[in-house]
């Protein structure tokens, strides 16, 4: 019973926790953001700003009906595995005692710097860090096949809400968790082996004061059906929503680009970048005509599994192939 309660709790803890992206709070802030833009920039008066906002055919679609779902069940799955993957604790111990292998390294050779500054410094060090893995990690789940058969679960959204986010195959989920764990480390076990025990988040509402601001800046809206479009200039830097709705395109000349989570600096230095442009008529997924068992969670949880049995099958196969051909085998 106990754990029933902690799971449910796990669950409806994510819209009351500043630390997490559907915040009520966050949740409201995008939906202010969103108003202003179609009030002012679109002009289209108040009842029609908010109707499109709330449009139930965008909420209601069977494609979001899919991440509600896939939201409430991913919370399941991730409630009993998560104890068992490896901890950022882990690796930022071994890590910690790494550095002293180091002779060029000696630990609290910084303690001496001022609280505030190390604060601030690591907390900025800290979301580029974890920035750029996001990019890194999502560029190879588009590029590696093994890894865009999981990640089409995500893409294979055909409308964009705030809950898309988490429309994502449970070992999808996994590879993030490590990827999350693996960069708090790194930067916690460095910084508390250069600067002391000196080391805090600058925080707001116990949230990193870069992750509150993106968040609170419309972070949410980046998964919905208002595309926001930044100045030119600004989307060299920033992702914005319409930029990563373009991600989400099936248009051949809008796949692979756009991989950055906050920051486009990633898609200009290497090569994905792409303007936003106007998202109204933007048709989003993996298909045009997608068939209507796409979005089953049978499908969603299933079909990636099948999908990556057959990529490893064939790769065997042609090894086989390879080996045989040139007597590899009978030679050991």
């Amino acid at each position: 019973m106990n754990t029933l309660y902690e799971l449910f709790g796990d669950i409806f803890y994510q819209f009351i926790d500043p630390k997490k992206r559907i915040f009520i709070f966050y949740l409201f802030a995008s939906f202010l953001i969103a108003f202003l833009w179609l009030f002012f920039n679109k002009r289209l008066g108040i009842k029609k700003s908010l109707t499109k906002i709330f449009n139930p055919k965008i909420f209601y679609s069977q494609s979001s009906k899919s991440d509600y779902k896939i939201f409430v069940f991913n919370q399941i799955i991730m409630f009993f595995i998560s104890p068992i993957l490896i901890t950022q604790l882990t690796i930022a111990t071994f890590l910690f005692y790494y550095f002293h292998s180091i002779s060029w390294l000696n630990a609290g050779m910084f303690a001496s710097v001022a609280v505030t500054f190390i604060a601030i410094i690591f907390t900025i060090i800290h979301f580029i860090l974890d920035d750029f893995s996001k990019y890194v990690v999502h560029r190879l789940m588009h590029k590696w096949h093994i890894l865009w058969a999981l990640h089409k679960v995500h893409h294979s959204a055909t409308s964009l809400t705030p809950m898309t986010v988490f429309r994502t195959h449970p070992l999808e989920g996994v590879l993030f968790s490590l990827r999350s764990a693996i960069v708090q480390a790194i930067t916690i076990s460095s910084f508390v082996f250069l600067f002391g025990s000196n080391v805090d988040l600058v925080t707001v509402l116990g949230a990193n004061i870069f992750v509150f601001l993106f968040n609170i800046l419309g972070s949410n809206l980046r998964h919905s059906h208002i595309g926001i479009r930044y100045w030119k200039w600004l989307e060299h830097l920033l992702i914005s929503p319409a930029q990563h709705h373009v991600h989400h395109s099936i248009l051949k000349n809008h796949h692979d680009k756009n991989f950055g989570a906050a920051f486009a600096i990633w898609d200009w230095m290497f090569g994905s970048l792409h303007h936003s442009e106007d998202t109204d008529k933007l048709v989003l997924g993996i298909e045009k005509n997608p068939s209507i068992k796409a979005h089953t969670l049978t499908t969603l949880y299933f079909k990636p599994l099948v999908e990556i049995y057959k990529i490893i099958s064939k790769k065997i196969f042609k090894l086989k192939k390879y080996f045989q051909k040139n007597n590899i085998l009978r030679r050991i």
